[in-house]
């Protein structure tokens, strides 16, 4: 089973008013495993980057006008993403503004099946706070490379969330030594 874990940055917050996508990471996963199949894609902008997503991202206007804008790599991506389930950290978000690029060059929205890692974690958790650095201290997840918002990173992080929200790494189980303790236990009855 093949799912996409998808992640942007943006200008600003809202596609409404004209904020756009300045990055799109995406990280392929095979029976919820990360494989070495990823997607970044830089795309320059008719937009000024707000400071805040400077702040965040790290991303420039003088940094993304070396590449080419979203309407020129979105066939590289939509043929990364397929028809795959995609994992996305509040999908709202990243979706609108993946399907307003997308109706701004008279194509069709996604339609794709997108499971929000936002809700799965609210509810598999039980708790009101699910932002990904949360999550990734919850699941003790190396956040050391993450000193600003990247895609790309941020995708490769949300897999191992995503595989600790499914049910975490499976340990090998020892079935010798479980028979051991067993019999240990039943010859102290």
């Amino acid at each position: 089973m093949r799912e996409i874990v998808l992640d942007t940055e943006t200008t600003g917050l809202n596609f409404k008013a004209g904020d756009r996508i300045t990055e799109i990471g995406c990280t392929e996963l095979i029976n919820h495993v990360a494989t070495k199949n990823t997607l970044q894609l830089y795309c320059s902008v008719n937009k000024k980057v707000s400071e805040d997503a400077v702040r965040i991202s790290g991303l420039t206007n003088e940094f993304l006008n070396q590449y080419p804008p979203f309407e020129d790599q979105a066939d590289i991506f939509l043929k990364f993403i397929g028809d795959d389930t995609l994992i996305i950290h509040n999908a709202d978000f990243d979706m609108g503004f993946i399907n307003n690029e997308l109706k701004l060059m008279g194509r069709d929205e996604l339609t794709n099946k997108v499971i929000d890692t936002v809700s799965l974690a609210r509810k598999t958790l039980n708790t009101r706070i699910a932002n990904l650095d949360y999550l990734c201290r919850r699941f003790s997840i190396d956040l050391t490379e993450r000193s600003l918002h990247g895609a790309l990173l941020d995708t490769q992080l949300l897999a191992e969330v995503y595989l600790e929200l499914k049910g975490g790494k499976q340990i090998s189980m020892n079935l010798n030594e479980t028979t051991t303790k067993k019999k240990k236990l039943m010859d102290t009855m």
